[in-house]
């Protein structure tokens, strides 16, 4: 049985550190050719995921890019030019802000909002629209979109940053129609992710932990490595029939209302 990734040319936007470091490396060990790595600022990381990436046997491509700017998109797009096409998309890229929920209306601004969806949502859809072309020229094209169990509970870092991924599952629904027959694309709606990102929570990280493994019906605390398996499953050809679905891997922690 081949490889899921054999032979495939790869692209993960924000893949320096965390999950995105996890897809990237994840399809090199499943037989990549090439795998290009994107980040926005943290050029010394992504050389570590690029590390992982030939260590597993790919070709690793950096390209420094916010997805926010239209013309970055259009860069890391241009950086797998000379691979013909790119096989599989991982819109990984992503942001929140400060904490705020339904009974902290005033430490949220229009600004805060602007600046999540500019990254999450308008982001992705300029990823896609400049990767388009690309994925066309694949027989096996699959875009898996970075969301949130927040976009489907409500309750995630932020009201911005939950309302910004339940934008983005309704802009799969409209993208998996426009994209159709060439292109699939899902989205990977994540719980609970143990990332470097909570390290600066400091002493509340441990706490944060613990209370999400006793509350998840699974009793776990998902590692990048957890949900990486799930966004390939999701780009590769086991899911060719997978098409405008949000799929949550967050061992059944809505299930409780958390």
């Amino acid at each position: 049985m081949k490889p899921p990734y054999e032979n495939a040319v790869v692209v993960v936007t924000g893949a320096s550190t965390g999950l995105g470091r996890a897809i990237a490396v994840g399809a090199a060990d499943q037989g990549a050719k090439a795998v290009l790595i994107n980040y926005a600022s943290s050029q010394g990381e992504a050389q570590e995921t690029a590390r992982q990436v030939r260590e597993h046997g790919a070709e690793a491509v950096i390209v420094q890019g916010d997805v926010a700017s239209d013309a970055d998109c259009q860069a890391i797009a241009a950086a797998a030019e000379p691979f013909g096409r790119i096989d599989a998309l991982f819109c990984n890229a992503g942001k929140t802000t400060r904490p705020a929920h339904a009974h902290q209306l005033d430490k949220l601004s229009a600004d805060d909002f602007v600046d999540v969806y500019r990254v999450n949502v308008v982001g992705t859809f300029q990823t896609v629209r400049a990767c388009r072309d690309l994925l066309e020229k694949s027989d096996r094209a699959a875009i898996v979109v970075t969301s949130s169990v927040a976009g489907v509970t409500g309750n995630g870092s932020s009201m911005a940053y939950s309302a910004s991924k339940a934008a983005l599952n309704t802009m799969v629904l409209t993208l998996a129609r426009g994209l159709a027959p060439k292109i699939r694309i899902n989205s990977l709606a994540p719980g609970f992710i143990d990332t470097g990102w909570f390290d600066k929570l400091g002493p509340h990280r441990d706490k944060i932990r613990e209370s999400v493994i006793e509350r998840t019906p699974l009793q776990v605390a998902s590692t990048p490595g957890d949900i990486a398996g799930t966004a390939l499953f999701l780009g590769c050809e086991a899911a060719n029939r997978v098409t405008g679905e949000t799929l949550i891997a967050d061992a059944g922690l809505r299930m409780t209302g958390g």
